[in-house]
């Protein structure tokens, strides 16, 4: 028999899981405020104090690797910019080891001999990866402005002539434009992360530029004031997001950067959830790399306090996954034991606002993220089952990914595979490249790797279906719906991973 008293350990544990359930409602909170910030600055615009009465000259930098399915309506695009060819330079930063390039080579030749000033420039090795090869390249970069796009995006054509006079104000050093979605239609899980992008844009970037936060370079669609990127560091590849590292390092030397959430450039979605797995494990891990980096900086510097805890959150924000899993893992199971068997039943009610709080305010954030951009209300609302069960999707994948950072664990640049495909209704241009070719060329060597995980994934979803079969007995029946979408989420998440293991194998 037990006392009802409850042992120095339980109380530890049930300490322990609280806290970590607190720490998961500030992230869940702090998506809340977001919203409720986005209504006080939607309206802000970064302003354009003149017009440059001789434009600047810009580089264009395409970051390749082995990007066959892409590389030439890539090229298309950027040799199609209205900005005065005098002074524009297009650089392809090609680290390809594969026919991209030759196909790249040819393309770049046609251009030039209709004396468009675009150049190859390649390495033999790729050494610091994407970091690497922008910083190389800089070294023959004429612009004062560098636009950087990646091989899956196609920019329109006046968007330099329509951005550049941002820099007017010396003290910007880079724009970054909200991204669109080329094949958001294709299926759900290419809608479900366009949701997912599309509030970090409408939101995320919309909120921290306008209040003048910190706020981060996104990789691409986006232009640099080459003294910036200099007076910064230059280009990094100690992370595996070089873009967030540039970005902080850039503002804590006092360059100001904008977000222009009516520019818009079009991009390709992983159509593919090893792809999609494998981009979010990038991702987090180097979030939370720039985080162990930067994130003492940030409180070293001589900036407002506002500023140095919107980054803490900004730059934290990768460790959710991990602190959810490991509550699940080490002490939700025994904390439900102990309240039950001590009879200190009236804590179980602090679960329920606690996790619908947490996972309430990032849920509230992701569907709001389209009412920002004028979008249907209802199918924002419909599209929320899936957004949890692609947040319970990422849940592993992503939780490893912090945790090798904390461990200090490297790992390579792994490039998201392109397959160029388009929605028929976007304004786009077509690629040279044919279906029929798309196909034949869509070998092994283009497939995403399936992250590991699958084990985990569906012990989890057994945890789970312990905890709702206690919350039955319980009668705990506002938890019930919500338990049972985790479990199918885990269990739908294993079964990918398992047959994604499986396809490789052969």
């Amino acid at each position: 028999m037990f006392s009802n008293e409850l042992p120095l350990w339980g109380a530890v544990v049930l300490a322990l899981h609280f806290l970590l359930l607190f720490v998961l409602c500030a992230f869940g909170t702090h998506r809340l405020s977001m919203v409720l910030r986005w209504f006080k600055y939607r309206d802000d615009q970064p302003p354009v104090l003149s017009k440059f009465t001789t434009l600047p000259n810009i580089t264009v930098q395409i970051p390749l690797y082995n990007e066959r399915m892409v590389a030439v309506r890539i090229v298309d695009a950027v040799c199609g910019f209205d900005y005065p060819k005098e002074k524009l330079q297009i650089q392809i930063v090609d680290d390809s080891t594969d026919e991209t390039f030759d196909i790249v080579s040819h393309r770049v030749k046609f251009y030039q001999d209709m004396d468009v000033n675009i150049q190859h420039v390649t390495r033999n090795n790729r050494a610091g990866y994407k970091a690497g090869a922008l910083k190389e390249a800089m070294e023959s970069a004429t612009g004062e402005f560098i636009a950087i796009f990646d091989a899956d995006f196609i920019p329109e054509p006046d968007l330099l002539m329509k951005t550049v006079d941002v820099f007017t104000d010396s003290r910007v050093g880079m724009v970054q434009y909200r991204w669109e979605h080329l094949n958001k239609h294709s299926n759900l899980l290419n809608e479900t992360q366009a949701m997912m992008l599309d509030a970090h844009f409408s939101l995320e970037q919309t909120v921290r530029a306008n209040s003048g936060m910190l706020l981060n370079f996104n990789g691409t669609a986006g232009m640099w004031r080459t003294k910036a990127i200099i007076d910064a560091g230059h280009w990094s590849a100690d992370t595996l997001t070089e873009d967030l590292d540039l970005s902080y390092r850039a503002q804590l030397k006092g360059w100001k950067m904008h977000y222009l959430n009516d520019v818009v450039c079009y991009g390709e979605l992983p159509s593919d959830i090893n792809a999609f797995k494998s981009q979010q494990h990038r991702w987090a891990k180097g979030g939370i790399q720039v985080m162990l980096k930067m994130l003492k900086d940030v409180w070293k510097a001589p900036l407002k306090l506002s500023q140095k805890i919107e980054s803490t959150f900004h730059l934290t924000n990768n460790l959710a996954y991990l602190i959810m899993l490991l509550d699940t893992l080490f002490l939700l199971l025994p904390s439900l034991w102990l309240r039950s068997v001590y009879q200190t039943d009236s804590m179980l009610w602090f679960d329920v606002p606690l996790l619908l709080l947490s996972s309430g305010g990032h849920l509230v954030y992701l569907a709001f993220g389209q009412i920002a951009l004028k979008r249907s209300y209802l199918k924002a609302f419909c599209f929320i089952p899936l957004l949890i069960v692609m947040g319970i999707r990422l849940a592993f994948n992503n939780a490893n990914a912090a945790l090798e950072a904390l461990k200090g664990l490297e790992s390579e640049f792994v490039r998201t595979p392109k397959s160029g495909e388009l929605d028929t209704n976007t304004r786009a241009p077509q690629s040279n490249i044919n279906m029929n070719q798309k196909d034949n060329l869509s070998v092994a060597f283009y497939r995403a790797v399936p992250p590991k995980g699958a084990f985990f994934e569906l012990m989890f979803a057994v945890i789970y279906c312990v905890v709702f079969m206690w919350a039955i007995g319980q009668e705990l029946w506002p938890l019930l719906p919500f338990i049972m979408l985790i479990i199918l989420g885990f269990l739908y998440a294993a079964k990918q991973s398992f047959v994604g293991n499986l396809k490789l194998s052969k």
